[in-house]
């Protein structure tokens, strides 16, 4: 299935339900700014919760999370997950069933990222969309055993990670009272945030220099997918932990990241955070539990800043944290 009628599916279900969502509401609603977090396993999330500090722990009432449950790419899209308040727990491991949540011992930059914005802006409810699986390119020849994000994928039965990506927006969407009040809640799409391209930067020197394409599409996609065009979008770098044989992991590393730096650089409404090339790894892939920490606090700052200027109609390139 191409990616245009994948697109005019999603939209077509989404359409009405943002309507909904953010116009006919009644005026006790609770207006919510919603933020859609995705990507591979830096974004899904292998901090230690074991290691986080007293504020980060205990559960967030002022923060709701819809985090759907990863698929294995030919699966049929299934969007699973539920409406609860932010609590640690929601990395590698979580999953959700109709019924229940299954909270991991890991994290990921969401309890960071949802905590600087509340410093930021104390009075604002804030609601996160997660939906990031291990291991995934968006390239379908970076794919290998995990997955891709490929939006015009046509290998069996043609499903991937961004039909599961579709399929935890619909369904988080459809949600009229996220927070369990018994009056309908508004939400507003506010950003995208996407920590992603180590599996692209794996495989071959084509694959890396595909990326900068790859990128701008899928999120111009998921701009679609939540009817804004000039959404602000918050990119993660990639970066090196140096623990292989060669001291590379990621092999096209340096073609990935520049790519990352063009697209921000060329879209008045995206940021990259660079601060990914200080942080220490737990293993030669994932950050440590501060690294995920500090990600998160970054993204939020990114995130604020774009907001401000998006809102009043930017112009001119994008930015980097320094």
């Amino acid at each position: 299935m191409s990616a245009t009628c994948r697109l005019r599916r999603a939209t077509a279900a989404a359409a009405p339900l943002l309507m909904m969502l953010v116009l006919a509401v009644p005026l006790t609603a609770t207006d919510y700014r919603l933020y859609v977090l995705a990507g591979q396993s830096n974004m899904e999330g292998y901090g230690t919760v074991a290691e986080l500090p007293d504020s980060l722990m205990g559960i967030h009432e002022e923060v709701r999370i819809f985090h759907g449950t990863r698929q294995a790419d030919g699966e049929k899209p299934h969007g699973l997950g539920q409406w609860s308040p932010l609590r640690p727990g929601h990395g590698a491991g979580f999953s959700a069933t109709l019924d229940s949540l299954r909270y991991g011992t890991r994290f990921g930059p969401e309890l960071g990222f949802a905590t600087r914005l509340r410093e930021r802006r104390p009075k604002t409810p804030i609601a996160l969309i997660k939906y990031a699986k291990d291991g995934t390119g968006i390239d379908s020849a970076a794919a290998g055993d995990f997955g891709c994000w490929d939006p015009d994928l046509r290998r069996g039965s043609g499903f991937n990670q961004y039909d599961f990506f579709l399929a935890t927006l619909r369904n988080a969407l459809a949600v009229r009272d996220i927070d369990g009040d018994g009056t309908p809640d508004r939400l507003i799409p506010a950003g995208i945030v996407w920590m992603q391209g180590e599996s692209d930067a794996a495989f071959s020197e084509a694959v890396a220099h595909r990326y900068e394409a790859n990128l701008r599409r899928l999120m111009d996609l998921f701009r679609a997918a939540l009817r804004v065009d000039d959404l602000p979008v918050v990119i993660g770098r990639i970066s090196e932990s140096g623990r292989d044989e060669d001291g590379i992991v990621w092999t096209h590393g340096d073609i990935v990241r520049a790519a990352q730096e063009r697209y921000t650089r060329g879209d008045a409404c995206a940021a990259l955070v660079t601060h990914t090339d200080r942080y220490a790894y737990s293993d030669p892939w994932h950050y440590d539990a501060a690294g995920f920490i500090d990600l998160g606090f970054r993204m939020a700052e990114a995130m604020a800043d774009l907001e401000a200027r998006c809102g009043a109609g930017a112009s001119g390139p994008g930015t980097r944290d320094e």
